[in-house]
């Protein structure tokens, strides 16, 4: 089986499908994309979405972590990504799903509207992506990052909401830890999906401090272990009025 993977490495999305991979222990071969130029090169190497991460299986094209997991699933059955159980299952893919559509958001939206507003923070992300001249790459970055940002509603209003909303967020992961939806024996789809975006935020020097001895924390760190750390990117007026 040829299979090469398109997505970048501080992606969320593309960490799940990395670590789902590694779970059917699939080899497979990694295409970096540079953060920001990435949805036109993911058009230009034939995918219709303009995002990551997105898959070519023996030259067929699959796009999206969900979709990208049970195409896995399908192709490889052992180890399951999936509870055989039908109330176990239901579980998981609720919390796979609220993991890929809501929880995914939560960082992005943060660390674009902190990136569109940064130099230091782009120049930052550059040299950690390995991109030339990373400071000179930051600067003309700058309007990619505001159209980035403007994609996912990435505005003070926006940020501001997801952050006052945070505590519940991380509360609503806690309980799928207690509950063994996540962070049992066997990890699941939802460990992947959950795992790197709850990384992410530990990471956010901002964030960190309303992370620090959860259960969500230490069941992310298990998972990804390595994830660049982000420097403060939020004003303090901000994290104040969100309680932070």
């Amino acid at each position: 089986m040829n299979v090469r993977l398109y997505g970048f490495a501080i992606s969320n999305p593309t960490i799940t499908v990395q670590l789902m991979l590694e779970r059917k222990g699939i080899a497979y071969k990694n295409v970096e994309l540079l953060p920001g130029l990435h949805p036109l090169m993911v058009r230009l190497a034939g995918f219709r979405q303009g995002t990551v991460p997105t898959m070519k299986i023996d030259g067929r094209k699959v796009e999206g972590s969900t979709v990208i997991g049970r195409e896995l699933e399908r192709l490889v059955p052992e180890p399951p990504l999936y509870p055989a159980d039908p109330e176990a299952l239901r579980a998981v893919e609720e919390a796979e799903a609220w993991g890929d559509v809501e929880l995914q958001m939560v960082p992005r939206r943060i660390a674009r509207w902190g990136l569109a507003r940064s130099q230091s923070a782009r120049t930052r992300v550059a040299r950690d992506v390995g991109v030339p001249l990373p400071a000179v790459a930051a600067a003309l970055n700058q309007p990619v990052a505001r159209a980035m940002a403007s994609k996912v509603d990435a505005d003070e209003a926006h940020v501001r909401r997801t952050l006052a909303e945070l505590p519940a967020t991380l509360d609503r992961i806690d309980g799928y830890v207690a509950s063994g939806v996540i962070g049992g024996e066997e990890p699941n789809a939802a460990d992947f999906q959950i795992a790197p975006s709850v990384r992410i935020l530990a990471g956010m020097a901002d964030i960190a401090p309303l992370l620090a001895g959860r259960p969500c924390e230490a069941h992310a760190r298990g998972f990804v272990p390595k994830y660049p750390d982000a420097p403060p990117l939020l004003p303090r007026e901000l994290l104040a009025a969100a309680g932070l």
